[in-house]
């Protein structure tokens, strides 16, 4: 007999290979809902509710714009309190931050021409899902607003390498645990079968001994990092990172706060 678990496996697989399906596909076809997400309801509205941070890294851009072909993180606030990261990748040039708010992968999705396309990175790594999976949305939900991230990029930008860096074991939604795994293997295997791409697994350093997350990498919300938990990450994501440019005229472009 075969059990649940086979089954759920095996409709996991099947929900992959279809978004694998649908990303060779919308690579393919050039029509304007796949490159112009201004068109679409749901961008405007994610506009109206992230307008002020928009408007943040617009006028932080105008005031200088950073260099292409640097190492780009978008995502949540995790990736928004992650105030020193210039400087904890100091050996690359070009370091941009666009992390905002209590952002979703949706959101992410909703904005990559914004956020990471208009800065032609050599490196984009993102940083989302959990929010998605507390709002009550599904691991193949993300999985699909994943695919579309990724798809842009790739269409947009060919050589522009792609990272997933895995949802976090928060304490504070412990119990959301099982979709967080599924979350990130769903992703992992997706990640897998996208060439010039790289998972990026935070989650199994940030587990305890006993199985449940390490509360001492949490601030006292228990849900964003402390400095310790930066560090944590600071030390796999370095492995996963280009060889630094050596462009002379490149700058750093810091986060804003």
């Amino acid at each position: 007999m075969v059990s649940m678990k086979a089954v759920r496996l095996a409709a996991l697989s099947l929900a992959l290979l279809t978004t694998l399906a649908s990303q060779a596909q919308s690579v393919a076809s050039t029509g304007a809902e796949q490159l112009s997400p201004a068109a679409s309801s749901a961008y405007l509205a994610a506009k109206t509710r992230w307008q002020g941070e928009l408007d943040a890294f617009a006028i932080a851009d105008r005031a200088g714009l950073p260099a292409s072909d640097g190492v780009l993180f978008v995502g949540s606030s995790t990736i928004r309190m992650w105030l020193n990261i210039a400087q904890d990748f100091r050996q690359h040039p070009v370091v941009i931050n666009r992390g905002f708010g209590g952002s979703t992968m949706a959101d992410c999705s909703l904005f990559v021409h914004d956020l990471v396309v208009r800065y032609k990175p050599r490196l984009v790594l993102v940083y989302a899902g959990d929010n998605d999976l507390a709002e009550g949305r599904a691991p193949l939900q993300i999985l699909e607003s994943f695919a579309h991230f990724a798809n842009t990029v790739r269409a947009e930008l060919p050589n522009t390498r792609i990272a997933y860096i895995s949802v976090k074991p928060s304490p504070s939604r412990e119990k959301l645990m099982p979709q967080v795994r599924e979350t990130n293997n769903v992703i992992a295997a997706y990640l897998r079968r996208l060439p010039n791409s790289e998972y990026i697994d935070v989650f199994t350093p940030m587990m305890g001994a006993d199985g449940r997350p390490r509360a001492e990498l949490f601030l006292g919300d228990r849900l964003h990092m402390n400095d310790e938990g930066y560090r944590l990450w600071q030390s796999v994501i370095v492995q996963y990172l280009p060889d630094p440019a050596t462009r002379v005229d490149a700058s750093i472009a810091q986060g804003l706060r």
